[in-house]
């Protein structure tokens, strides 16, 4: 019995020995891990750090154009349209230029001189007995003819300008919500984070001092990429506005309750101005438009500036959170079925 008991206290002494000389072992692994672990990490830290650093410098940081980048403003004693920076505005003043203004111009010299020919070869002292013609079926079919040749011709253009501009947004376009507010503009980036920016227009003084032009420059300006279709979407607060910029040959209504749908694009990067063409109220004549057109680098600029995101940098984000989680997955599943010691 004594021999029993003095071999379950060895038995006991060699278990609790061996406890200890684990614990060890555990604390001296312990002690390793955080003696190297950290300094490894930092290791990685300051190798990566160059590399944000340089990829920081890279990054083109979003500034304003200034006043020397004004494209599309009205000028004083202009009678005619502003210089187009859009393809379908470069068309229509096409058309306008070449096609409508010399047959307006055409027409009536044509009517001028018929009427003085008439005044002249017809009056009372040059023709007492005036002529007793009731038909001329040669004139009748020339007058009715002419002018429908001359419509179907300025048709053709018409028709085709129209198509155009109101051509759906192809899918890569970017979206801006224009929603007009009595007096001011609110332009919402719902492909960039939904953020919204109001834009007012400067104080005269403001504006003046900055060599801007008054009444037009506003304090947050709608910027927007160069060369890419812009889906605009209108609509309203409170009233009937309307979103006009001309030298970008654009203009939609904002109606309350509804959403007008049409495409912007700039094919050079400026600034240009419009305002609203809908009376809206007292201050109509107050709330500018502003649009700043810049490369598609410095537009995601002004888009993280703003607190808005860029799309094909987030949505790799999640991509690779999930590619980490399912690379994770497998270690701990492991973990989990390796039998204990």
């Amino acid at each position: 019995m004594a021999e029993r008991r003095a071999e379950s206290v060895e038995q006991m002494n060699f278990g609790e020995h061996t406890r200890r000389v684990t614990r060890m072992m555990t604390v001296l692994w312990a002690a390793v891990m955080l003696a190297f672990v950290p300094q490894s990490a930092l290791a990685q830290e300051e190798a990566a750090a160059p590399a944000a650093t340089e990829a920081a410098a890279e990054a083109p940081a979003y500034t304003p154009l200034g006043p020397d980048m004004i494209k599309g403003q009205p000028t004083p004693g202009g009678i005619g349209f502003q210089d187009q920076y859009s393809e379908t505005g470069e068309y229509a003043l096409w058309m306008h230029d070449a096609i409508l203004m010399p047959l307006i111009i055409a027409i009536s010299i044509l009517v001028l001189f018929l009427l003085l020919w008439v005044m002249v070869r017809y009056n009372k002292r040059t023709n007492p007995n005036p002529s007793k013609t009731s038909h001329n079926t040669l004139i009748e079919v020339v007058w009715t003819l002419v002018p429908v040749f001359i419509l179907v011709g300025v048709a053709i253009p018409s028709i085709s300008l129209i198509a155009k501009q109101y051509e759906p947004a192809p899918a890569d376009a970017i979206t801006v919500k224009v929603t007009g507010y009595q007096w001011y503009w609110g332009y919402t980036y719902p492909d960039n984070g939904d953020f919204e920016v109001i834009s007012n227009m400067l104080p005269e003084a403001d504006a003046l001092a900055a060599g801007l032009p008054a009444q037009l420059a506003v304090d947050n300006r709608m910027v927007i990429p160069v060369g890419v279709p812009v889906r605009i979407q209108t609509t309203a607060a409170d009233v009937i506005h309307s979103f006009a910029v001309p030298s970008l040959w654009f203009k939609l209504d904002a109606v309350p309750g509804r959403l007008n749908e049409k495409v912007m694009m700039a094919k050079e990067p400026g600034i240009y101005y419009g305002q609203c063409s809908e009376l809206c109220g007292i201050k109509h004549g107050y709330m500018p438009i502003a649009v700043e057109a810049v490369p598609m680098e410095q537009f995601e600029a002004w888009v993280k500036s703003q607190g808005g995101t860029v799309g094909a940098a987030e949505e790799a984000a999640p991509a690779e959170e999930a590619t980490e989680a399912g690379e994770e997955a497998p270690a701990e599943e492991a973990a989990a079925e390796a039998p204990a010691v």
